[in-house]
């Protein structure tokens, strides 16, 4: 049996993976900040994570899967200043930050079921969990390792001598102002462990500790809900490659500091960027696209989770509408050839390539080779059965859905539909490319996909 390795973002080299208990993992993954809907780039990160668990299972690892939901303390500046983007998102809708947090966490949960991502084992909240948080601000206190300003207690970075490790930040030029607008803060990097409420402000957030109305601050919260569910020292840690230089960095920080447990997690994992025109995707720059907006271009969201498993997690990944619909059209050919198995009863697989996908997965999620050894499996000269029950062990990890596929009734095509391929056939007949062309993408549109074949024109609905 292959071993697993994974790139470890902490010694920035594969290793083999050895869990902290025999058998058992404990994986924390950062989940969403619920004040607005996740986009397809943040989706990327968490179907990455979804693969992860997926092998870290498929080599019969029991998986103790933690995810938080961020519904307070996540400031619209990661440098400790601007607003909560909870209360930002209440004041943009008129609702309380509290129904703000409940619509986009259901919303959020959607988009895994429809991604066919696994739901963690274990939800948790900040809000649910300040006590905890109060608690590991006080221990960090007591260690002597913060301050405090007007408007909180920060952590001093300057009180460790590792600190920055995961971004490797000692190597960086550290300039007084350079990363953040300073103002009270004693060093660049010192973070807020928890910000009191502004004189004369009414929160709808905030709880009394230490003598003030306060809230968390953002990496306060991980830290304290992954050491109550995960214990003080766990195995793996992800999260999209954004957190690595301030959000996981600095959770490093505060537990090692706290528990004198290094290292606190043994394994780091980071999702890397989804580019649209070459730029990060993001909320902040209004440039996002969710999965609802897929889905009224009546792409399945299985083919964006087809599309993104092309590239490695670890390499950006740019988007373009004309790749994802290439990537359905490959995922709904993959489907066809899947249903035309159906009267095949699933028996005994075939062996060579079950060991040959082991090996690419195995080795860091290397999911984009274990979709071409799929195609290679489907094109082979295996039996059909035998095909079949691999294939189906192949979508353990994949989770495209082929054990759920049911053989595809005929489909009722209406008048409008019709009547555009009537006229697409007599484009067709008078070698008029353009107008066909024209006429397919109009029947795309309207929910419906035209394929030539030798028997004439093939129609199904996406």
């Amino acid at each position: 049996m292959s071993k697993l390795t994974l790139y470890n973002t902490l010694t920035k080299q594969k290793e083999e993976f050895k869990p902290i208990a025999d058998n058992k993992v404990g994986l924390y993954t950062c989940g969403p900040t619920v004040y607005n809907y996740a986009h397809i780039g943040n989706l990327r990160t968490y179907i990455f994570e979804d693969i992860l668990r997926r092998v870290l299972e498929y080599n019969n690892f029991d998986v103790e899967h933690v995810m938080n939901i961020t519904d307070v303390g996540h400031l619209t500046d990661d440098a400790d200043s601007g607003e909560d983007k909870m209360e930002k998102g209440a004041r943009r809708e008129g609702k309380s930050a509290w129904e703000i947090a409940e619509f986009y966490t259901q919303v959020f949960k959607e988009n895994l079921v429809d991604l066919h991502i696994t739901e963690p084992k274990i939800w948790c909240k900040a809000t649910d969990h300040i006590p905890e948080q109060i608690e590991l601000v006080q221990k960090l206190i007591d260690k002597g390792v913060t301050y405090e300003t007007s408007d909180g207690i920060y952590f001093d970075t300057t009180k460790i001598d590792d600190y920055g490790k995961l971004a490797n930040l000692k190597n960086q030029e550290l300039k007084e102002g350079a990363r953040v607008d300073m103002g009270e803060k004693k060093n660049p990097h010192d973070f807020a462990l928890w910000k009191f409420s502004p004189e004369g402000e009414q929160r709808q957030m905030e709880w009394t500790a230490f003598s003030r109305q306060g809230f968390p601050g953002w990496h306060i919260e991980c830290s304290a809900m992954s050491m109550k569910y995960l214990g003080e020292q766990f195995d793996i840690h992800c999260g999209g490659i954004d957190h690595v230089p301030i959000h996981h960095t600095n959770e490093i920080a505060q537990s090692e500091t706290a528990t004198d447990i290094k290292p606190w997690v043994k394994y780091w994992m980071h999702g890397e960027f989804l580019l649209l025109d070459e730029g990060k995707m993001s909320k902040s720059a209004d440039n996002f696209i969710t999965l609802e907006t897929l889905k009224t271009r009546n792409i399945n969201p299985l083919a964006y989770r087809y599309f993104v498993l092309q590239a490695h997690y670890r390499k950006q990944l740019n988007f373009s509408w004309e790749a994802l619909e290439a990537a359905q059209t490959g995922l709904n050919r993959l489907y066809e050839t899947v249903r035309s198995w159906q009267n095949e009863e699933s028996k005994i697989g075939c062996a060579e390539y079950e060991q040959k996908f082991l090996d690419f997965i195995n080795d860091d999620l290397n999911i984009s080779e274990a979709l071409a050894l799929m195609q290679k499996l489907i094109k082979s000269d295996y039996p059909i059965h035998a095909k079949k029950a691999t294939l189906n062990k192949f979508d353990k990890v994949l989770g495209l859905g082929f054990a759920e596929l049911k053989e595809e009734a005929e489909i009722e095509i209406p008048v409008e539909i019709q009547t555009l391929l009537d006229e697409r056939s007599q484009a067709r007949a008078e070698k008029n490319w353009g107008e066909s062309d024209r006429l397919r993408d109009e029947i795309k549109k309207l929910g419906f996909e035209v394929e030539d074949t030798g028997d004439g024109q093939k129609i199904k609905k996406i």
